[in-house]
């Protein structure tokens, strides 16, 4: 059957989002219990844990044949697109929750059989509400994004990841040592679904980084998409949004750009390898 209240999924998604980071906000006078997942700099709480055991109690109640991928595992898991499958994360930027208290979000991508339909990320400390329904517009709060336009590899700055200094780096670091030489300069902000969002509202240029899960991009894709953004992974090769994968995105010209010196950069020896 044909989904279409998409107006009220939105009113509705916004309330639970709005309800969940009050919960967040007034956590943040209280102890966190904290554990490491796969790294010492790789964080869950008791707070992601409880967000998410929210939002998806409340996507199951209201839309029980929807499908739901969630950081935290409260989800369903998915193996295809078919239907509709909501990809959740509900602390992105863990580590900035813990550490900082600032540049964490709670972010909601809606998909059916496999097109981004709508999309949610709230900066909750910051009260930026990035959203939008597919073919309606993108918005930060109530402000609508426009459209993006080209821009030059020496005007733009570009949001990169540095996981790739580190050991078992999946990239060799000098395939971006031009890019990073040329450009007006780089951010890192440590969450990527605000990182996104960024590029989306034309706060950034490009967002790169070499390993997201499908919650933490989900929603920022279909932001993108909507202002005319351009994305791939890394070598250029379309996205699938169930995998674990590199991520450029970027206005376009400057997409095409990034990934043409990438290509050249590997055919010249350099290694690059996606995420398994």
């Amino acid at each position: 059957m044909e989904f279409n209240d998409w107006a009220i999924l939105e009113k509705r998604v916004i309330g639970w989002i709005r309800k969940a980071a009050d919960h967040l906000r007034a956590s943040l006078s209280n102890p966190l219990e904290i554990s490491e997942k796969s790294a010492h700099n790789d964080l869950v709480t008791n707070m992601d844990r409880s967000i998410e055991q929210f939002l998806v109690g409340k996507i199951r109640d209201t839309y029980p044949e929807h499908k739901i991928i969630s950081e935290e595992g409260y989800g369903d898991g998915s193996s295809d697109t078919n239907g509709i499958l909501w990809l959740l994360d509900p602390i992105d930027g863990t580590l900035n929750f813990v550490m900082q208290k600032r540049f964490f979000a709670i972010s909601i991508g809606v998909y059916e059989n496999g097109r981004g339909r709508a999309a949610f990320i709230y900066d909750v400390m910051g009260d930026e509400f990035f959203h939008c329904l597919s073919g309606q517009g993108a918005y930060q709060n109530d402000i609508k994004l426009s459209p993006l336009t080209e821009i030059k590899i020496e005007d733009a700055l570009i949001d990169m990841s540095t996981t790739w200094l580190k050991p078992n780096r999946r990239i060799d670091q000098d395939i971006m040592t031009e890019i990073v030489r040329k450009s007006s300069g780089t951010r890192a902000y440590g969450a990527a679904s605000l990182e996104l969002a960024y590029v989306a509202a034309g706060l950034l240029d490009a967002y790169f980084t070499m390993r997201l899960s499908p919650w933490d991009y989900g929603a920022g894709l279909i932001l993108l998409n909507e202002v005319g953004g351009l994305y791939s992974r890394a070598d250029g090769e379309q996205i699938n949004i169930l995998s674990r994968t590199s991520i450029l995105a970027a206005r376009p010209g400057l997409h095409e750009y990034m990934i043409q010196h990438i290509k050249e950069q590997v055919a010249e020896g350099k290694f690059l390898t996606e995420p398994q």
